[in-house]
């Protein structure tokens, strides 16, 4: 999460999360057992794996947020960002060109603080075969993330300054207004601007004409149109040996997009089932409940943010070298406090997040019902294959899943689609007519 908050003041940092968040409460996950086993399970030393795997993930996450916090006051106690702003000012006086010297420096730093971690993960995740890129492409990868984010923090960062300068008591609720459109903006542009920069994308047509005819079958009983110019076959495999498959952007960017690695691994009938979930998300309108819920976090974290920086300013303002809020290097003082209230807000946002999950799980469950033979037995076998590839605890830590899970724990999505069918006597299904 942290990472994700500094290519933009979190605003940036929350798209992702706006493009997926997830809403209502979910009913607990039934203990479903499939023929007395459980629904997702793994033995031998796949589990050892998946075990040390979580392990690392779930002590990285924590002393990440830690270690970005300590990193941060630090840096501000050495004058770092103070002696990035002198740069920045002795070049110029124009404030444009100021921007231009001082957020590629600043957006550097706050690499370098993350770098340590990044590449631990990256060894860790080709160690136990979640990566296959190479340290060459991984580098890369990085480095065009970077640009990006000094490309879409520029124009933030100038409004900012305006902002602090010019209303330094109100400057949190402008931002914030000025951030709904943006945000808006930026979820119909990803798929068509961002998300290529990062990943090859071809026509889904040609490399999968059964996936498409199936997927045309779905999209049909959930009221959408997609044609198949709109689906999309992506190249992860030269990065990953994870599986996913989506509907993003909004409006005209609509599309499906499919990672090769799904195709290769999960049957038609699986891959379905994925695909199902993924576009509950879209058709019950959690693209846009995530924006709404988006904003409103923005707004109290803005609001948090604002106090916080005018007491750090006022307590440690001389000794950071930051002489007032419109000071280029305040902007290092406004993401230590993003870091810390993001840290801690993270359970609502999971949250959120787990409930819409559930919510597009059930959707996805009654979506390929008719078109699927076996939906239960698909779907957790779905999971099953899912969670293998990404070496997923099959019994995660209680209190980890709460503070970190985006979604419900693998097992207890698993053991929810092998016993769902409201197709049965005496049920109804939820989204879809009987």
């Amino acid at each position: 999460m942290l990472r994700s908050l500094k290519i933009f003041l979190l605003l940036l940092s929350l798209l992702p999360f706006a493009a997926t968040a997830r809403a209502q409460q979910a009913p607990p996950a039934p203990s479903a057992q499939t023929s007395g086993t459980p629904a997702y399970s793994l033995s031998g030393d796949k589990l050892q794996k998946a075990i040390k795997v979580s392990r690392i993930r779930d002590i990285v996450h924590f002393a990440q947020a830690g270690w970005d916090i300590a990193a941060l006051i630090v840096l501000l106690s050495l004058g770092v960002f103070a002696r990035a702003r002198n740069i920045a000012e002795n070049i110029s006086s124009n404030v444009w060109i100021q921007c231009l010297i001082y957020m590629p420096l600043f957006l550097v730093l706050l690499t370098v603080i993350d770098l340590p971690i990044d590449l631990y993960m990256h060894t860790v995740s080709l160690k136990y075969g979640l990566s296959v890129q190479t340290w060459g492409g991984w580098i890369w990868d990085q480095t065009k993330g970077l640009l990006i984010g000094m490309a879409l923090s520029y124009l933030p960062a100038i409004l900012l300054k305006y902002i602090f300068r010019k209303a330094p008591q109100k400057w949190w609720l402008i931002f914030w207004g000025a951030s709904i459109p943006t945000i808006v903006f930026l979820v119909f542009i990803a798929p068509v601007v961002l998300e290529p920069l990062m990943n090859k994308y071809e026509s889904l047509q040609p490399k999968a004409p059964a996936l498409v005819n199936r997927l045309e079958q779905v999209v049909a009983r959930g009221g959408l149109v997609i044609p198949p110019a709109r689906m999309f076959w992506m190249d992860a495999s030269s990065k990953t040996t994870q599986m996913n498959a989506y509907v993003t952007g909004i409006g005209a960017s609509k599309r499906v997009v499919v990672w090769d690695t799904t195709i290769a691994k999960l049957t038609l009938d699986e891959t379905s089932v994925v695909f199902g979930h993924e576009m509950g998300h879209y058709v019950l309108n959690h693209i846009w409940r995530g924006i709404a819920f988006t904003i409103a976090v923005l707004f109290v974290t803005l609001f948090l943010a604002k106090l916080f920086i005018d007491w750090a300013i006022s307590r440690y303002g001389t000794s950071w070298q930051v002489r007032s809020l419109s000071d280029w290097a305040s902007l290092a003082v406004l993401m230590l406090a993003l870091s810390i209230f993001g840290f801690f807000i993270e359970p609502v946002t999971n949250g959120f997040s787990r409930s819409m999950e559930h919510q597009a799980d059930v959707y996805g469950m009654e979506a390929v019902h008719g078109i699927v033979q076996n939906p239960q037995e698909s779907a957790r076998s779905a999971f099953q294959k899912l969670g293998e590839a990404s070496l997923v605890d099959p019994n995660p830590n209680a209190f980890v899943e709460f503070w970190t899970g985006s979604h419900p724990s693998i097992a207890s999505r698993a053991a929810f689609a092998a016993s769902y069918d409201p197709w049965q006597p005496g049920k109804q299904p939820e989204f879809f007519k009987k």
